[in-house]
């Protein structure tokens, strides 16, 4: 037997994207009904590397990163929580005086956005960071980026919806949502919602709701492989990346460090797993970076699954065909820092009608068919790093 529910908005996905979305529409009163086929914040949302950063993203992000860094300052009153949420800054090494030239230019270019990047030869890194390895030619840093536990914070924007009266449903696999005319109708087991408005928020899933809509993107998957050593005594008080990716890392209060490069493998477009081929590499990369870890044992491999576009640029914004039909997938391994303020303005697009952040950039028309195969990729600025829903 089916039942139905009816409802203003209903969101599929409840990664920290569809979580927070659901949070500020209730904060604004709005009904919301939330599907998640697994456990909310359980995907690629909980299980990134938790960076928490501005700098490295192309411009188009800036106002979207500078808003979510201000609902991060105010994390435990938005879910309850701090989320292991420190602001201990981001340093972005330099393996070559190219590189530090490229650096520089970013930061030339992002200025004004409040990130106050200061750039450290080599001798100032290793005054500062002496435990880094000897293979970097300087650095960017960022003092008030820095780093959470995603599998805490995730979660826990939902949570904060349910106690605000969202209906969350977990373990709920959308298999079909259509529109009638009138209502969005939103199928899974057993269930049938049937809402005014529609988000779509669905990660690495999300390309075929936007496609059976008629509004078919080139979203792919990419699978960030991560490792996780023993408690180790406290050396590294940053989170790390590098110039043009690579390798990126952090140190938690107990001790571990958290360290991603490389890729995972997949051959079911629903999940993926650590390959062997990558292993060694990975921890290579590591200890030269990190003379420290040399002897120290990992504790844990894993991947996920995350959507990801070709100009690494979300789709994010209404539906160019659909009216009710908002969109917010595609993160491409960076929406861990930026979801609270996706969410944020999703709520302000149903809400008001528009956003008080440009989104333009972001349109799904971009990816029109005939312009499919023919995206211009931006400069590669930041690291690769799966920290999105």
């Amino acid at each position: 037997m089916t039942r139905r529910i009816d409802t203003e908005v209903a969101i599929i996905g409840g990664g920290i994207v569809g979580g927070s979305a659901a949070l500020f529409l209730r904060r604004a009163g709005v009904p919301v009904v939330l599907l998640e086929a697994a456990l909310c914040g359980a995907r690629a949302s909980g299980v990134n590397y938790g960076g928490v950063r501005r700098q490295g993203r192309g411009l188009e992000q800036m106002p979207l990163a500078r808003r979510a860094h201000e609902l991060w300052g105010q994390l435990p009153s938005l879910i309850g929580i701090d989320g292991e949420y420190v602001r201990s800054g981001h340093l972005k090494l330099a393996a070559s005086n190219a590189d530090m030239v490229q650096l520089e230019a970013y930061r030339q270019r992002t200025r004004g956005f409040g990130m106050h990047l200061q750039m450290l030869d080599r001798r100032e890194l290793a005054r500062r960071f002496g435990w880094l390895g000897q293979d970097v030619a300087g650095g960017s840093f960022c003092p008030e980026d820095g780093h959470a536990n995603p599998r805490l914070v995730s979660p826990a924007f939902a949570r904060a919806a349910a106690a605000l009266g969202a209906d969350v449903r977990e373990g709920v696999k959308v298999t079909q949502a259509d529109h009638d005319g009138t209502h969005f109708i939103v199928r899974a087991d057993g269930l049938e919602v049937r809402s005014r408005v529609l988000l779509n928020c669905a990660g690495a899933w999300a390309g075929r709701f936007a496609e059976h809509f008629g509004e078919a993107v080139p979203e792919t998957s990419i699978h960030p492989l991560m490792m996780v050593t023993e408690p180790l005594p406290l050396f590294m008080d940053v989170s790390l990346g590098i110039q043009g990716g690579g390798i990126y890392a952090r140190q938690v209060a107990r001790g571990n460090c958290v360290i991603g490069g490389g890729r995972g493998v997949s051959t079911d477009p629903d999940y993926a797993r650590p390959g062997r081929a990558g292993l060694g590499a990975l921890m290579a990369n590591a200890t030269r970076l990190l003379p420290v870890l040399r002897g120290a044992q990992v504790i844990r491999f894993w991947t996920g699954v995350e959507g990801n576009m070709p100009d690494h640029n979300p789709v994010l914004g209404p539906s160019a065909r659909v009216p009710g039909l908002f969109h917010a997938f595609g993160l491409s391994g960076a929406g861990f820092q930026i979801g609270p303020a996706v969410g944020e303005v999703l709520s302000e697009l149903v809400v008001r009608g528009q956003s008080s952040i440009p989104i333009d950039a972001f349109c799904i028309e971009r990816y029109a068919a005939a312009a499919h195969g023919a995206v211009a990729r931006p400069e590669r600025v930041r690291e690769q790093t799966q920290e999105s829903p």
